[in-house]
């Protein structure tokens, strides 16, 4: 009997790999069907322009000393963005700075080609940027699944951070500013970005939420994925939530309702109005962190 359960815990620990590789594999698939599909560069307020494709967002905020171009996609994908800023009529030698929501393949995959291509400085958190300097090998919010990054599977062109961040630091190219927040939890220097933008004589607060998701097989109990996860993502949490937001982003188009706002535009005369959308900002933090909490709960009594 001892012998029949040596020999099944040796089958499923060899088999565990496998499967983990093939729930990678299928959810790779997935959301690879739509990173080379462009949804069309448009402006969404005054400076603030979406360059981004279907589902992963990328954004241009212009400013008459330079640009800040927020998040690169996926590797294919950088081509695209470029030839959006190109058809807002912009030129992408005039992107002085990209920053990034987080260090995984699908928001930092294409910054390497873009900041070749641009000239400009890569502005990173100090919780992510050596993970972008090792092309996602250093990465710990994969928990059990990192092992795939060694044989090159969610890895991304390596790119060299220029200036280093902390939360509540702040950017500026000319008049433009944006303040990092560092939300952390989905990677540990995951980062939204606040910034200001006018719609004619008021000044709204433009916010782009980095993530509040759970990678899969996340562990907030000991031993946790990485060590204090459970308070960054407390800390997240409070920290959006005390934000006064108008006008409501995040790194994937799906969280901010990108398509139907895109339709409400050709309604009205204000592209803005449709983003404007403090309720639309709370309820998905509300959500998320109901289960942030329903997961916790599961976790400890275990």
């Amino acid at each position: 009997m001892n012998l029949h359960k040596k020999y099944r815990k040796r089958i499923i620990l060899g088999i565990t790999p496998i499967i983990l590789t093939g729930l990678f594999l299928l959810w790779q698939s997935e959301i690879a069907k739509e990173r080379q599909v462009p949804i069309g560069p448009f402006q969404i307020a005054d400076n603030l322009y979406y360059v981004g494709t279907t589902n992963v967002s990328s954004f241009l905020l212009t400013g008459p000393e330079g640009h800040v171009l927020i998040d690169g996609n996926y590797p294919e994908t950088a081509p695209m963005i470029i030839e959006s800023i190109t058809k807002l009529g912009f030129n992408i030698t005039d992107v002085k700075v990209l920053v990034n929501s987080h260090a995984h393949s699908d928001h930092a995959g294409g910054l390497a080609e873009l900041k070749e291509t641009s000239g400009a400085e890569l502005w990173a958190s100090t919780g992510d940027a050596d993970v972008l300097e090792s092309g996602g090998r250093e990465d710990l919010s994969f928990g059990p699944l990192r092992f795939l990054h060694f044989i090159g599977l969610g890895s991304f062109p390596p790119v060299q951070v220029d200036h280093r961040f902390e939360d509540g630091d702040t950017l500026k190219v000319g008049p433009l500013e944006l303040t990092a927040h560092v939300t952390a939890g989905h990677t540990p220097g995951c980062t939204s970005w606040s910034f200001p933008i006018k719609d004619e004589d008021r000044e709204l607060l433009a916010l782009n939420i980095c993530s509040l998701t759970m990678m899969p097989f996340t562990s907030l109990t000991k031993p946790e994925s990485y060590s204090g996860i459970r308070e960054d993502f407390e800390q997240s949490f409070k920290t959006l939530k005390d934000l006064p937001v108008d006008v409501f982003l995040a790194s994937h188009t799906g969280w901010f309702n990108l398509r139907h706002k895109m339709k409400e535009q050709t309604s009205t005369d204000k592209p803005v109005t449709p983003f404007i959308d403090p309720e639309g900002y709370r309820k998905f933090i509300e959500r998320e962190e109901n289960h942030f909490l329903e997961v916790l709960k599961d976790q400890s009594l275990k």
